[in-house]
Formats: C-alpha cells, structure tokens, sequence
C-alpha cells in the first residue's frame, strides 16, 4: 500500500504526467496472470455456441460461457465502451465531482445509472462488486507488468477471488492509434456493432482530425508545445514518450517540450517535478494542461511565475487528458484542439 507520499504523487504528478509513476513502487501488479504484454490480440465475439474469449494486452486470452452481460470497467474505459452502446454496471476511478456531477472521465455516461465502487485512488468497494455478480472486470494499464489501473494493490486478492474475468488494456509507452483499435476490438466482442455509421463517422473525424493536426505541425514547426500539470506546491512537465496521446502528437510532427531524461528520473521517466519558481524553465508557445480533477486548472493557479509565462499571457493554454476515453468519438476533438491551437499560435517562447 502506498504511503501519504507515494499516494500524492500517484494523484497529482504521476497521474498528472499522464499515466503513473513507477506502478511498480506505487502498486504491485494487480492482473491475475503471467504479467506479460500482448498487445497483438484480436478480440471477437464467438458464434452460436454464444461464448466469449477476448485476447488482452497482457497476451491473456480470457473465457467466458457467455458475453459478458454485468461489466465493471475504470470510468474511462466504461466511457469508451459507452459510446460504442455496450453498458457497464459498475465503475471504479473518478466519476462524480464534488458537486455530483459526471467526472471529465465520465465521458457522456449517465453516472446516475452505475454503480460507483470507488471515486478516488485506493477506494473500491468490494461488497458492492461482488453484488452486481460480475462477468468482466476491465481496466486500462499503465506499465507493461499488467497491472490494473485503480485495482488497489491491498485489496486485490479479493477483488480476484470474485471470480470475474479480467481484461487489461495497454495505454504504456505506444501511439494513441493502438489503445482505440483494442478499445474497438474489445467493444466489439461484447456485442457492438462496430460498423455502425456512428462509429465509421468518428472514426473518420479521428483521421481528418490527424491529417490536420499533422498539416498544421508542418506548416508551424517553430511552435513548441509544453505539456503540464498544475499541484499546489509543484508543476509537472510531461515528457513525449511513454504517454499515448504525446507518442502520437510526437509521430505527427508536433514540437513538444521534452525534459532531459536525468530530468524525468524521479518521474519514473513519464516528468519533471519544478517549482513554481522554476515553472518558466522551457520556453513554450502553448502550454497543453491536465483537465483532471487531480489537477489544479488554470483558471485556480495563482502563482505570479505562472501568470508571467509568455503563452499564458497570450492566451494560448488549452486542455488536455493525459487518460483520454479510447472512443474515436472523444479522441478526435483532442487533435483537432491542438491542430486549431498550432494553427492560430503567436511565437512567444
């Protein structure tokens, strides 16, 4: 179990960095199988026999009598299948604000009509787990040891003595292209008609969006991109690689502000940790920033080293997801955000 300390930075800079620092340290691996990373599987719904195998990330192939018909997915990934029409039951990770309105995570779920298990890290409620009588626990992951995101490592064992399938879906160290193909694959073998004209529409958003954030880096490479996340007493710099949605920025020829890798060290390679006194440390034309409730925004951030930052000043802070919903539908305003931000962009760093 993560000490006060470990649990801050999990919360606000390694989920701030976009994923996780060190899960390894922070949590041990909560899959139920041999840890090994797939990555390659194909998920498919089986024929008339009306049984289930899925392949996950973690090389896993998972089985079922049946197609899982009570789900129980991390918020984001329960969105993700939302949007292909396939309902969850339960959900673990952020999904209510303070005010009880849906979490960023949410994505357009109706949160009033799950059940929510735990709201923040460590929480997962495992009496009302095993009362929705679960076919499918399904989370992402964020290192290649096949641990589960939001799974809590003290409570694990019986989470899996449940006796739910789990799945697990890579977000460590690829492009944003990946996780939505499996995303899709795995929607599919619960039962979604993945060539519905919703679906072939966003993703064909998906890939004008990309055409054009990829035009828009090239007719701009001077406009540098820093990614960052807002705690009270530290502002994080994401680097480009490990994060899915960066990986794939990077690939289309965006510019972005990458820490030297001595830097990124006590990050476990995902970020750098600076003091507000330091947060002008990289010059940048566009700050990108985390739109989490784990995060402060920007509209909240008081520091006076912040309001001085060139692109603050300019105006040229825009939102950012470093969990994104693995839809087409919810990726594709993210490049094109940036395409328009590239595209509209005063060189001020």
């Amino acid at each position: 179990m993560p000490n006060a300390r470990a649990l801050h930075v999990s919360r606000r800079g390694v989920l701030a960095a976009g994923g996780a620092l060190g899960l390894g340290a922070a949590l041990a691996a909560c899959g139920d199988g041999d840890g090994k990373n797939g990555g390659s599987g194909e998920g498919a719904a089986a024929g008339t026999s009306g049984s289930w195998t899925f392949r996950d990330d973690r090389g896993q192939t998972v089985k079922a009598g049946r197609t899982p018909s009570s789900i129980v997915a991390f918020v984001g990934v329960a969105a993700a299948l939302h949007d292909y029409g396939v309902r969850v039951k339960g959900v673990f990770g952020p999904t209510t604000t303070k005010d009880g309105k849906a979490d960023v995570q949410a994505g357009d779920m109706d949160v009033s009509k799950v059940t929510v298990l735990g709201n923040t890290w460590g929480q997962f409620n495992i009496e009302k787990y095993a009362s929705l009588a679960p076919d499918a626990l399904i989370s992402t992951m964020f290192d290649d040891a096949g641990t589960l995101w939001y799974v809590p490592e003290e409570s694990k064992k019986k989470i899996l003595a449940v006796g739910a399938p789990t799945v697990g879906i890579s977000v460590y160290d690829r492009q944003l292209t990946e996780p939505l193909q499996r995303m899709l694959a795995l929607a599919g073998s619960l039962g979604a008609d993945v060539k519905a004209d919703k679906v072939t529409q966003a993703k064909k958003r998906f890939e004008d969006a990309a055409a054009r954030l990829r035009a828009a880096a090239r007719a701009r490479p001077d406009i540098k991109v820093l990614v960052g996340s807002a705690s009270q007493d530290l502002f994080y710099v994401s680097g480009s690689d490990l994060s899915v949605d960066l990986e794939y920025f990077k690939a289309l020829g965006v510019r972005l502000v990458e820490p030297p890798q001595s830097a990124k060290a006590q990050g476990g390679g995902w970020y750098e940790s600076l003091s507000w006194e330091n947060v002008d440390k990289y010059p940048a034309d566009i700050i990108m920033m985390d739109n989490r409730t784990s995060a402060i925004q920007p509209a909240d951030i008081t520091e006076a080293t912040w309001k001085k930052l060139p692109a603050v000043k300019a105006g040229q802070v825009i939102a950012r997801n470093p969990e994104p919903i693995l839809s087409y539908d919810k990726c594709a305003p993210l490049l094109d955000d940036l395409a328009q931000a590239i595209e509209n962009a005063k060189k001020v760093g």
